[in-house]
């Protein structure tokens, strides 16, 4: 009788991790449990709704007519000069489409390339909380040091301290990374703001990252005060944005750098080998659809008005509401419904009630517990319809 020789077994090597304390994201965890409990994903930025016709026509006549090869590392000349175009248009602010703008496979690529181009061990890096969670494990791979500063919340409402983050600037410090319109806090910052970020800087070697990806959701009559409008803060900035926020399609993970000349030089050096360029017939099909700024002149009414729609439902419930200047965030205070921590509550929303949302929390490294939650409204009104009458059964 043969006998099956023995399966050899073999051991994988261990890795020493870079990022030991980094886990799956929230956004993912909550969106697995919303899978599984059937509920309403309120919880993920991204939109249910499908993107203008006219540019996925755009997109599709892009790979019929070929354009399906490697595009030029920056970007195509098309998309740059829309690009500029649009930033002279809105912010006065004129990039050379050579050396001073590029585009990146989405917002988070652009950022991890900023870090590892601009940060050396050693580095700090002056990060706002509540943050984004990409932030930090991109200084973490780049050798820096995170140096935290939360915001001021009073009242329901967050503001930056500037006077704080300024006593933590020093010879060490290299970076330090704004976000507005704000995720999630839904603020956004005014022009005394970046008078007073000038004011910290001016006598320093400081970079500034500037995370403007929705840049275009910014309400009540207001205007979004881009750091590339500000010319002191420019000539040391980075300024990231967004196709895939503006036009409704997250999934093509495609966005763009401004920098002066030699700020994109360093960029430019890891990007190149990072992704080395972008997917070429969403850039041909998206510097087409540029050609008419309707579509992002229009774009604040149109999430100003699901802003109003869903607190209007929302107001129908035990929630109260923080202010939202900008982005396609509500967040909203618990306090009155329950005891429970931000992560527990989102937990019980989502099995119970069956709406998903995200605890704040997740955006902060340190314990902070203000009994918060982020619902996103970049929903068909059907969709916030069904969550709004789950939530008013709370």
């Amino acid at each position: 009788m043969l006998t099956e020789p023995p399966i050899p077994s073999y051991k994988t090597p261990e890795i020493h991790s870079k990022l030991p304390q980094v886990k799956t994201t929230i956004f993912t965890r909550m969106s697995a449990l919303a899978n599984e409990h059937k509920a309403i994903n309120l919880g993920q930025g991204f939109p249910d709704f499908q993107c203008d016709e006219h540019l996925l026509d755009a997109v599709t006549g892009a790979m019929k007519a070929g354009h399906n090869q490697y595009p030029p590392m920056a970007g195509t000349l098309a998309l740059r000069l829309a690009i500029a175009n649009k930033t002279q248009r809105l912010y006065q602010a004129s990039y050379d489409v050579d050396h001073e703008i590029t585009v990146t496979a989405g917002a988070t690529q652009a950022i991890l390339s900023i870090i590892l181009a601009t940060v050396s061990a050693g580095d700090e890096v002056i990060v706002i909380e509540p943050a984004y969670d990409c932030y930090l494990p991109a200084i973490q791979l780049a050798g820096g040091i995170p140096v935290l500063v939360s915001m001021q919340y009073s009242e329901g409402r967050f503001s930056i301290d500037w006077a704080q983050i300024g006593r933590q600037i020093n010879a060490k410090t290299k970076l330090l990374i704004i976000n507005s319109p704000s995720n999630p806090t839904g603020m956004c910052l005014a022009q005394s703001d970046l008078h007073a970020l000038a004011d910290l800087v001016r006598d320093t070697n400081l970079l500034i990252l500037s995370d403007e990806v929705y840049e275009h959701m910014v309400f009540d009559g207001q205007s979004h005060e881009s750091i590339c409008a500000h010319a002191e803060l420019a000539s040391r900035s980075f300024v990231v944005s967004s196709f895939g926020k503006t036009y409704h399609v997250t999934g093509w993970k495609v966005g763009y750098v401004l920098a002066p000349k030699s700020l994109t030089l360093e960029f430019r050096k890891v990007h190149q080998f990072n992704v080395f360029t972008v997917n070429t017939p969403m850039q041909i099909g998206i510097a087409q659809y540029m050609e008419d700024a309707k579509p992002y002149l229009e774009l604040p009414k149109f999430y100003q008005d699901k802003r109003d729609y869903f607190q209007a439902g929302l107001m129908q419930t035990p929630f109260k509401l923080l202010p939202v200047a900008g982005t396609y965030f509500q967040t909203v205070d618990y306090s009155a419904i329950s005891d429970l921590n931000e992560f527990e509550f989102a937990s019980w929303l989502t099995t119970e009630i069956g709406v998903t949302a995200i605890p704040v929390s997740a955006f902060y490294q340190q314990q902070i517990q203000n009994k918060l939650v982020r619902f996103c409204f970049a929903k068909r009104e059907e969709t916030m319809d069904a969550a709004l009458a789950r939530l008013r059964l709370i």
